[in-house]
């Protein structure tokens, strides 16, 4: 989070006189808008809209020009809610000291998606989350770094300034003026901090030895950014894009984090000079921007002139170049959003600030119980007779459906998951088209399978969930590390690789990953592999993640000497049925309903035999009456038949193509019981 100093009293005065409830009188209305990459939700109208979505296009765009790259990953969606007035803002805004942030916007984080809320009454005021945002695309964007160059790069990127034709970037972005002038003109002294330009004018530099090798975390940094450590971070940074040395530096991390040299070496061979050498270059580079001194000098004047322009403005010192994206070259699609929705999304964000979780819960709440419009004409049309589908989830879920969507994976993310899943079943009732709740339903079974270390539970239906995600948005890393987990589980390490691989890619500084990597590694016996993993992260500086490393590292050892892992006790975990998701049940109820509605006859309606699941052996497929095969299953439970009437329309699950010749095969199904050792196949798993 940025920066974090109290508002002035008045602003508090004002967040305290109104109720933090969005309701219909107070906003006129809400829309969503949605460019390439971000979802906009704002009450400030459509011009505004479209204007924050274009710049946040055009921030992501200037980025990948700065790594050079020409695509950039969106690996968590972000959803921007943008306010016209302070109110709304301030009271969603987090606290300091008791105060909401002064901040004009800030990015808030999370496991499943990220939001960004901000007052499009300020001036410019995405500016606010600019430094904040780098740092989030150098996660799905770059492999491993230091912090100077993380920190220094965000820094560089902070002082972007963007209109429709043109950016401007390489300013100070510490800068602050000495004086602020309120809306009726009055001007106040602010004893602004120093600047970065002041600390490096001001101060013995860090060598640079020191600097690349100093302990980082964000997570403890008090927010201020006036500090000598941001100061030659961001100068170094400045020096090295305008020079051109980013292929450098990037030859620099793989020396000394891949290859362990020492950072003296490492410099040495990657610029080709010594580190003596390099300061000396960045600090004559510092010396040589007269613009960054006459800017401090233009901003401790005692006496503002408006009609004056700014004396940096003159020297030259920023960058300017055309902006990549104007107007007409970002897709901008409007629609409107109703007020419960919202409220809800409202109070999504909220529950994830814990000053603001109690009020955002409370709301929540009320929107999950209070029937809608919708609700009450359901109420109008016949109800189903109790227990006239066992199977068939209930239909008298009332409320916003995004109220308890938000609920399920808050559920989750407290490993409340019964709680979790009955509000996916409600969401899904009333909306079956929410993607998103495939996504929290395969979550949660992961998560619970972990928490209670047992296996995971609907493999084949947790499977086809995750491609249906991953079909609605390619680019969700969460997802394809959720596929390669289940596909392990369900003992296909060689699929596993291939979508673990692929969060990899979409996230390469996320370590659960690479963890998840080493345990795919273990279960296909591939001990090099998973050792050179596992000695990498013993040393994370996360130290769940290197417990975790060490733990598995041994186990692995001892299996592969002995064939048995350290904590196995020999014992077998139960092998649990598929379980429907509300999904099947939802599309198979509808697929009742419309049979009825046409006159179709009971066999229409859907199968309602239960789906049971066996792990066992193929031993033979009979395709003499093409294209039904029979396949002869060996398992702990006996000998199944299990029939499909077309091998070619058949979910295949870690095998591209049927195949009439497989023998001796592991495999995993899911079958509908047809009698005695038989049954008609649903799915099939090559593990």
């Amino acid at each position: 989070m940025t920066r974090l100093v109290s508002i002035p009293l008045c602003a508090c005065l004002v967040a305290v006189l109104f109720n933090a409830r969005l309701s219909p009188a107070a906003e006129p209305g809400w829309l969503e808008i949605h460019s390439t990459h971000y979802t906009v939700i704002t009450d400030a109208g459509e011009k505004k809209g479209r204007e924050i979505a274009l710049r946040f296009e055009q921030m992501r765009a200037v980025f990948a020009g700065l790594l050079t790259k020409d695509r950039l990953h969106e690996s968590r969606p972000i959803t921007i809610l943008a306010f016209k007035n302070d109110r709304s803002y301030y009271q969603l805004a987090p606290l300091h000291q008791g105060q909401p942030i002064a901040a004009a916007a800030f990015l808030l984080m999370g496991t499943d998606q990220d939001y960004v809320a901000l007052n499009a009454f300020e001036d410019e005021p995405w500016r606010a989350v600019a430094h904040d945002f780098a740092l989030r695309l150098l996660e799905f964007n770059y492999p491993p770094a230091q912090g100077w160059f993380d920190e220094g790069l965000a820094e560089y990127f902070s002082s972007v300034h963007l209109d429709n034709r043109e950016v401007e970037m390489g300013a100070d972005p510490e800068l602050q003026p000495n004086l602020t002038q309120d809306l009726v003109g009055n001007q106040r002294d602010t004893h602004p901090p120093k600047s970065l330009t002041e600390l490096l004018a001001a101060q013995v530099w860090l060598s640079l030895p020191d600097l690349f090798t100093m302990k980082h975390d964000p997570a403890r940094n008090e927010g201020t950014r006036h500090t000598l450590y941001y100061a030659e971070s961001w100068m170094v940074m400045h020096y090295l894009l305008h020079e051109k040395k980013l292929g450098e530096t990037g030859t620099y991390f793989g020396l000394v984090l891949n290859q362990h040299l020492p950072v003296e070496d490492a410099i040495q061979q990657a610029y080709g000079m010594s580190s003596s050498q390099l300061e000396q270059a960045v600090k004559d580079y510092f010396h040589a921007q007269s613009g960054l001194q006459a800017a401090v000098d233009d901003a401790r004047v005692t006496n503002v002139d408006p009609d004056q322009p700014s004396r940096i403005s003159r020297s030259g010192q920023t960058d300017h170049f055309p902006t990549p994206i104007g107007p007409e070259d970002s897709a901008i699609i409007v629609k409107p959003m109703s007020e419960p929705d919202a409220r809800a999304i409202y109070a999504g964000v909220q529950i994830r600030i814990p000053e603001r979780r109690e009020s955002g819960l409370k709301t929540l709440h009320e929107l999950a119980t209070t029937p809608t419009e919708a609700d009450r004409k359901a109420e109008s049309k016949p109800a189903k007779r109790t227990g006239e589908d066992a199977e068939q989830l209930p239909t008298n879920a009332i409320g916003n459906p995004i109220a308890h969507r938000i609920l399920a994976w808050d559920d989750i993310e407290h490993n409340q998951f019964e709680e979790g899943f009955r509000e996916i079943t409600d969401a899904g009732s009333l909306n079956p088209h929410d993607m998103w709740l495939r996504y929290y339903l395969s979550a949660g079974k992961y998560r619970m399978a972990q928490a209670r270390q047992a296996e995971m539970m609907g493999l084949a239906n947790m499977m086809l969930d995750l491609k249906a995600v991953l079909e609605w948005n390619p680019e969700l890393a969460d997802a394809y590390d959720l596929l390669a987990m289940a596909r392990n589980s369900g003992g296909s390490s060689a699929t596993a690789l291939q979508a673990e691989r692929e969060a990899i890619s979409l996230s390469p500084r996320n370590e659960q990953y690479v963890y998840h990597l080493a345990q795919i590694y273990v279960s296909g016996k591939k001990w090099d592999s998973a050792s050179a993993l596992l000695e990498r992260l013993k040393s994370s500086a996360n130290p769940q993640i290197a417990a975790q490393a060490r733990e598995l590292l041994m186990q692995a050892s001892t299996q592969r000497k002995y064939g048995v892992a350290a904590n196995s006790s020999g014992t077998r975990q139960p092998n649990y049925e598929a379980q429907k998701s509300p999904f099947d049940v939802l599309e198979q109820d509808a697929e009742k309903r419309e049979s009825g509605e046409t006159g179709g006859t009971p066999e229409t309606a859907g199968d309602r035999r239960a789906t049971k699941y066996v792990r066992g052996r193929l031993v033979a497929v009979d395709c003499s009456r093409a294209p039904m095969a029979i396949l002869t299953v060996h398992s702990e439970q006996g000998t199944l038949k299990l029939r499909t009437a077309d091998y070619k329309s058949l979910l295949l699950i870690g095998a591209d193509d049927f195949s009439c010749d497989w023998r001796d095969r592991p495999v995993t199904a899911n079958y509908k019981a047809g009698g005695s050792g038989a049954g008609d196949l649903v799915s099939l798993e090559m593990r």
